[in-house]
Formats: C-alpha cells, structure tokens, sequence
C-alpha cells in the first residue's frame, strides 16, 4: 500500500470570485487570494486606516489626472492570485477597470503594524513576482517607510521572486515614486 503526502488544493481566481459571489465569505471577512492559496487578513486598526487614507491622498496628488489610485481594492495578478493592497496606483481612469481588476500597478503601498513580517516577505514577493517595480511598506511599528524596487528572482523567497533594492526612509525625508520622479512626497504625510 502506497501512501503520499496530503496535497494543498489551490485556488483559481475565477474559483475564488465565484466563491465571494455565492456568499462564501462573510462580508466582514477580510480575505485575499495569494498563488492559489485563500488567505485571511487580521483587522485593521485605526492607525492603520488612517495612514491608508494619507497614502492615498498624498498618491493621488502626486499622479494627477490619467492614474487611479485603487484604496484596498483588488489586483488580478495572474491565474491563482487577486491581493487587495491598502494603495495601489495604475494607469488610466477608474471606469477602465470596469470590466477587470488591473493585472498590475505603478506603485502599491501597503500600510503594515501586525503584517509586517508578512508584507516584507510573502506580498513582496508576489508583488515583484507580477513585475511591480515600486512597493512601499508604511511600517508603522517603526514610523518609517520600506521602498522596495528592481524585481528579480530570488530562490530565497517565497515565490521565487524579490526586490534587489531596498532603502528606509525616516519620518523626517522625503520619497519620489518611480513612475513620478518629479514629485515629492513626504514620509510623515504617508504616517498617522
């Protein structure tokens, strides 16, 4: 008799999209689709709300007309993976996603106190895994920003893929976007 490891079933973003429709999930319920596997975010905290709310407004100063900046709605980054980062900025007008969620973005930031460890390691490399070039942590445990860019693969991350630059900014500096050079932001307007 032939015995063999259980096998984690992975989830299909049509799969996971006909689950939300049939009301699987609670409407409360704070969950993401990651390479396959359906995975459930802890709740957000006031802190973290208002920097989300900060992130957006200072991203949407920054890009102007011609970008939508997408506040924790969903990325159809390939067949098994639909994230929902706090901020995401991508090109066009928010009706040209009316259809489908954009497959990828300029810049995504995500806001990180309990999720740090996991923002830093599993979304990140999701992220550069879909090519984003710009991935920014607002760590709040820290009070500082994480500016991640230049994906490359990485047999050390979780799916093969990760960030060959990685620089900190302090409450007190000064970040440009990659793909808005010219415009400044600055750190503390992005903390609560």
């Amino acid at each position: 008799m032939s015995t063999s490891a259980p096998q984690v079933r992975r989830w299909m973003r049509d799969e996971y999209r006909k689950m939300a429709e049939y009301g699987l999930f609670a409407p409360e319920e704070r969950v993401e689709l990651i390479e396959g596997e359906i995975v459930e975010m802890s709740p957000k905290r006031s802190s973290h709300s208002t920097s989300t709310t900060l992130a957006g407004d200072a991203l949407r100063l920054a890009f102007g007309r011609g970008y939508t900046v997408r506040i924790q709605e969903p990325l159809a980054l390939g067949p098994t993976s639909e994230p929902e980062p706090d901020v995401a900025v991508v090109r066009g007008m928010a009706r040209d996603y009316r259809d489908e969620h954009p497959s990828s973005a300029l810049l995504i930031v995500e806001v990180a106190e309990s999720s740090l460890t996991y923002d830093r390691t599993t979304k990140a490399s999701l992220y550069a895994k879909s090519g984003v070039m710009d991935y920014w942590v607002v760590n709040l445990q820290d009070n500082q920003v994480e500016v991640y860019r230049d994906p490359v693969q990485r047999v050390d991350q979780p799916f093969g893929y990760g960030y060959s630059t990685a620089a900190i900014y302090k409450s007190s500096e000064t970040i440009a976007p990659l793909a808005a050079p010219d415009k400044i932001i600055a750190v503390n307007d992005l903390l609560p």
